[in-house]
């Protein structure tokens, strides 16, 4: 369920906004405070909880802002451009624009864009993106043009993914739009077709987009009064073909808004289930801001707005802005979780009395009363109309027969195109089926052509998070005949249901593989820090002597076992310092430390692994033991790392199925020494712990009877 809260205005002076209303509402470093700029000379800010103005700057007469002002949040100070090529920068304490700093461009400037954790960027209006800080540096530089000599820009929004900027624009050409996105941290432009999937072309109004670890979801309000939805990968799984590829766009609401409104429409999304729509619902009727469910497609609420507006619409926080006649106003929103009792108006919420929202079903016998009858008998014969229209248009073969087919005949490079394009497509219920049939399709075509390994369109399904290893068991089978350890880590981490006997067969692969092969093949790293790296590319010195939590393994009173560490004590220096396999190795046998198995079945399949793979997997545990142990939580860094716990699992899994074969082993021999005196040093630690525990018991047992005791007394309290 979504509310709306009372309308407020942020200043009872009127704005100085031109035809096509204001340039922008920016947010400041303060989460408090918003940068307005109007479409005239002056840059205002305003403090949104007092409801005031507390600066304001404007450039010269004969001068003209073009672009909004934004906040620099690394430095604090304040940019904007105008005439297309000034650009400037000021803080609070500046009073004139005319005396600040000054930079003049060599280009047009679009937008300037800014965001929390990077440096502004600035967008030019032939399509190149340049740091402020390389402006500054050389403002006169030369400028690339990127879109071509028609195309001109109509939209654009930052985001951040990863700690990364990622930037978005939209061009429109001869009524074709194309979606350009720019990754920052690998300096790649893709470029993409919008295909809005309509016979007659339509224009787009507004554009909004929300960002997720894959996609963007970039949402179009069209002149037809219908949102549609176009999902951008982020990551292209060919770098090198990222030119003018195409997206095809899924109808996601209908009929939201007339599509001639006299001033336009506009969009935001509010979150992942939430759209924010403002502009007439019908053409003869008033302008309202309604809040639609996108999930269940129902008017979450809707206010009128009978001053009318500009025809756009800003949001940030829980607060929409939008200039309301001639006054910048701030609604206040609240969008509870998606239910499907929610989006029917279910749930228990006090509604704003200014605020009306459109009934979900209508009682026929009274609608009459209400003067809805004609009304909605008209639009009930168009809407079958349309359901008609659209059901003669549709295609005979659904996508998913299209692609299997397909994936029956053609090259590797055209089924992951149409593979791209299919998940583009907005999902149905049947989603997670469809994608088993995929892989399905893929893995008998692998088994009847063995030259043929779609590897890409592989590892783009089972990154969707839909399949399991009983939905595609062959899978990891084919993974394993061709030694694609990047497949088999990946189906590790996430598959549910992996069998034991197949876990076991992967770490015999990861164990097997050679060090050259390895350092070729393209492996998730997340689970591996930077020790790893440092203890195997740097040699420690040798040391006689290794203190473990305080404790000299030398004190020991095994004679058997000290005796085995005073031989060699160089050789337990580099066990300890040292990670016995490279990176990329300890990667995938993380992989399998953090996969899920059941001891009885794991059991029988351990006992096959040959005897040198037993050692160097033994060895890799112990380190990461003595990793752990080296802080006080007892944890290892990095992103999702094995845990202790799992470590000592494993210790004792391998010691429990190959322990005669182990022992014979003079390297597995001297390990377990070397593991058995730090276990029993650690052992020690806790037995004094747990003494000095008690000690501390009594001693706080004595300091809460000293004030019941009336006589002088002396006592003896024996620690150890």
């Amino acid at each position: 369920m979504a509310t709306l809260e009372e309308e407020f205005t942020l200043s009872a002076v009127p704005l100085g906004a031109g035809p096509d209303g204001l340039l922008g509402v920016e947010q400041s470093d303060k989460t408090d405070q918003f940068l307005v700029t109007d479409s005239g000379r002056t840059v205002i800010l305003y403090k949104v909880s007092d409801q005031k103005p507390l600066g304001s700057w404007s450039v010269k007469q004969g001068q003209i802002i073009t672009c909004p002002a934004v906040c620099n949040f690394q430095t604090g100070e304040y940019i904007v451009v105008h005439d297309n090529k000034v650009l400037r920068l000021w803080t609070n304490e500046d009073v004139n624009l005319d005396k600040v700093f000054k930079a003049t461009l060599s280009a047009d400037v679009y937008r300037v864009h800014s965001v929390q954790g990077t440096e502004p960027l600035v967008l030019f209006k032939e399509g190149a993106v340049r740091g402020l800080e390389a402006l500054l540096a050389e403002p006169q530089q030369k400028i690339e043009t990127v879109i071509s000599e028609e195309e001109v820009i109509k939209w654009t929004k930052i985001f951040m993914v990863f700690r990364h900027p990622v930037l978005i624009f939209i061009t429109e050409r001869h009524g074709n739009y194309f979606a350009y996105v720019q990754m920052f941290n690998s300096r790649v432009l893709s470029k993409y077709t919008l295909l809005i999937g309509q016979e007659e072309k339509s224009v787009i109004q507004s554009f909004a987009a929300s960002v997720d670890r894959k996609f963007i979801s970039l949402m179009s309000l069209s002149s037809d009064g219908c949102i549609y939805e176009t999902l951008i990968p982020i990551h292209l799984s060919d770098p090198e073909n990222n030119q003018n590829q195409k997206v095809v766009s899924s109808l996601l609401l209908q009929t939201v808004a007339s599509g001639n409104a006299r001033r336009g429409v506009a969009l935001a999304v509010l979150d992942q289930d939430h759209v924010a729509v403002l502009g007439p619902p019908l053409p003869a009727s008033r302008e309202c801001l309604s809040i639609w469910n996108t999930k269940f497609q129902t008017l979450q609420i809707s206010k009128e707005l009978s001053q009318g507006t500009s025809g756009q619409l800003w949001y940030y926080g829980d607060n929409l802005f939008m200039l309301h006649g001639k006054f910048l106003s701030v609604i206040p929103y609240k969008c509870e979780a998606s239910s499907l009792a929610g989006a029917l108006g279910k749930l228990k919420n006090s509604q704003d009395p200014g605020a009306h929202t459109v009934p979900q079903f209508v009682n026929w016998e009274t609608s009459q009363g209400y003067g809805l009858g004609s009304q909605n008998s008209e639009s009930s014969k168009r809407v079958l109309r349309r359901r008609k229209m659209e059901a003669s248009v549709q295609p005979e073969v659904p996508a998913s027969k299209q692609l299997l087919s397909t994936i029956k005949k053609d090259s590797e490079k055209h089924i992951e195109v149409e593979l791209r394009k299919f998940l583009a497509i907005k999902r149905t219920p049947d989603f997670h089926t469809i994608i088993g049939d995929i892989v399905i399709g893929l893995l008998g075509r692998c088994k009847t052509e063995p030259s043929f390994y779609p590897r890409n369109s592989l590892m783009q399904l089972v990154q969707m998070h839909v399949l399991s290893y009983s939905l595609c068991p062959g899978l990891m089978e084919v993974a394993l005949e061709r030694t694609d350890v990047q497949m088999l880590q990946l189906c590790l981490q996430q598959f549910p249901d992996i069998p034991e006997a197949v876990t076991c067969a992967c770490l015999k692969v990861f164990l097997s593989v050679g060090d050259s092969t390895l350092q070729e093949t393209s492996v998730n790293m997340e689970s591996v820090s930077e020790y790893s790296d440092a203890a195997h590319d740097e040699k420690m010195e040798a040391q006689t002597e290794i203190l473990q939590n305080g404790f000299n393994p030398e004190e020991d009173s095994c004679d058997n076992c000290e005796r085995a560490l005073k031989e060699k004590p160089q050789a337990t220096v580099e066990e300890t310092a040292s990670c016995p396999v490279i990176p990329k190795r300890a990667a995938l046998l993380n992989a399998i430390l953090r996969s899920a198995y059941s001891e009885a079945f794991l059991l029988p399949h351990l006992k096959d692994i040959p005897a040198q793979h037993i050692t160097l997997f033994l060895q890799y545990l112990y380190f990461l033991y003595l990793k752990c142990s080296e802080n006080a939580t007892m944890t290892l860094p990095g992103v999702h790392p094995p845990t202790l716990n799992q470590i000592m699992d494993w210790i004792c899994l391998l010691l429990d199925a190959n322990f005669t074969v182990v022992v014979m082993i003079p390297e597995a021999k001297k390990l377990l020494l070397s593991l058995y005196k730090f276990v029993k040093s650690q052992i020690c630690i806790c037995s004094e712990l747990n003494k000095i525990e008690v000690s501390f018991r009594e001693l706080q047992k004595l300091n809460q009877e000293k004030n019941s005791r009336e006589l002088y007394s002396i006592e003896v309290l024996e620690l150890f």
